[in-house]
């Protein structure tokens, strides 16, 4: 039986991905969102680790024409989607500038190495990791629960790889559920310093449902908790504030605090 499949527009067209279609993950506004913490106009690399097909880190080089991207993919599903997106015609400029790496984010030392993740060779390491709780209902579908569902120790070990690849001075950047931000700081203990985290909520008055968190190599700059994000400004209504629209559709960056 084919896979079905859909070919899909972001950045108000700027770049197009391959997606599975009734099956498997799709990406979104995590995505982007995530995407949108590197802002840097450098000649940059930039490690997407859990790229699935591809959304970030194209989103990344979509945005940032001096990126470079090497999208890191597990699963050979994903990783084939990924490899679709780069293909398409759409996306020739930006098939210059990346490419698929299919390896396990958790190998380490020499592994991760022989595998193509080399110590201190990204200025940017981004990832959207699995992240719903274990214990939640499991879907049947094989492709999606891979992509959604965390395995133990999952911060502490993909943590681990973006501080071996990451250059000195260089940027993590994550989006992840609230309810994991004690394992984020923990797993980037004296790797990740100067964290910024920012809990994007619904509507104003209704509880985050996703956080985002930048870190620096090497840093021993404290901890700082930045101004929510609200999705949606006006509780009537499903239209996004126009800062989360304007990182959505790659017109901004959600720059680190200076």
């Amino acid at each position: 039986m084919a896979v079905q499949e859909s070919v899909d527009a972001f950045h108000r067209g700027r770049f197009h991905l391959v997606q599975p279609a009734g099956h498997g993950h799709r990406a979104g506004m995590d995505a982007m969102l995530l995407a949108s913490l590197v802002a840097d106009n450098r000649v940059v690399r930039v490690a997407d680790l859990g790229a699935g097909a591809g959304a970030a880190g194209l989103a990344v080089a979509s945005r940032l024409p001096k990126a470079s991207v090497v999208l890191v993919e597990r699963s050979p599903d994903m990783a084939g989607f990924a490899r679709k997106s780069l293909a398409l015609k759409d996306n020739a400029e930006l098939a210059t500038r990346a490419e698929v790496l299919e390896t396990d984010v958790t190998l380490t030392g020499h592994a991760r190495v022989a595998a193509g993740l080399v110590d201190n060779s990204f200025h940017h390491v981004i990832m959207n990791p699995p992240f719903n709780d274990p214990g939640d209902r499991r879907t049947p579908d094989v492709l999606k629960a891979e992509a959604h569902a965390m395995t133990e120790n999952l911060f502490e070990s993909w943590i681990r790889t973006a501080a071996a690849i990451a250059m000195s001075g260089g940027q993590l950047s994550l989006i992840a559920r609230p309810q994991s931000i004690a394992e984020i700081i923990a797993a980037c203990g004296r790797r990740f310093g100067g964290l910024e985290i920012t809990a994007i909520h619904p509507r104003a008055g209704e509880n985050a449902t996703r956080i985002l968190v930048t870190g620096v190599k090497g840093s021993r700059a404290r901890l700082q908790m930045r101004a929510p994000l609200l999705m949606h400004d006006r509780p009537d209504s499903h239209a996004f504030a126009p800062l989360v629209d304007s990182l959505n559709n790659g017109r901004a960056g959600y720059s680190r605090l200076r």
